[in-house]
């Protein structure tokens, strides 16, 4: 099954409202954004680190960027570096690559997620849904009731 197919049955159980959109093939998160005519602010990009305990992934807005030290001291990690290609293909074997939806802590990936504070003052979510053509957008406070995700301050803004 599908990302997408997987993601809108999960929301539609749930009965969480949502939207999904078909846009030109970008590849960017702030591409993504501009194509949906969104604020970058408001399109949750997903950015997979690893450290000694693991995979995580971080998600932030699209005009944002990890800020690796920042993440490191927050979480009182030794080494934490970007996940390689070659690890999000062997992750997300079932999304193209970049296009992973942040879906993790079990919902549908067994990997913790980690959202920049920004993020979640927005009250619309949007995000990659597996390809970098489809494009979801919910409620901020439904994504977070679903993934629970741990809210952290670690992006700045993008150079």
């Amino acid at each position: 099954m599908k990302t997408l197919d997987r993601l809108t049955a999960l929301l539609e159980m749930r009965e969480i409202f949502y939207r999904h959109d078909r846009h030109p093939l970008t590849y960017t998160a702030r591409e993504t954004a501009r194509a949906d005519h969104l604020p970058p602010r408001t399109f949750a990009k997903v950015v997979v680190v690893h450290s000694e305990d693991g995979y995580a992934m971080t998600v932030l807005p699209a005009d944002r960027v990890v800020d690796l030290e920042e993440l490191r001291n927050a979480l009182g990690s030794q080494h934490l570096r970007l996940a390689t290609e070659r690890e999000l293909q062997e992750l997300f074997h079932d999304c193209e690559l970049g296009a992973m939806p942040p879906f993790g802590n079990g919902i549908l990936y067994e990997i913790p997620v980690w959202v920049d504070g920004l993020l979640m003052s927005e009250e619309t979510l949007c995000f990659n849904a597996g390809t970098h053509r489809d494009v979801i957008q919910m409620n901020t406070e439904d994504w977070e009731d679903l993934v629970h995700p741990s809210v952290m301050a670690f992006a700045h803004a993008a150079g």
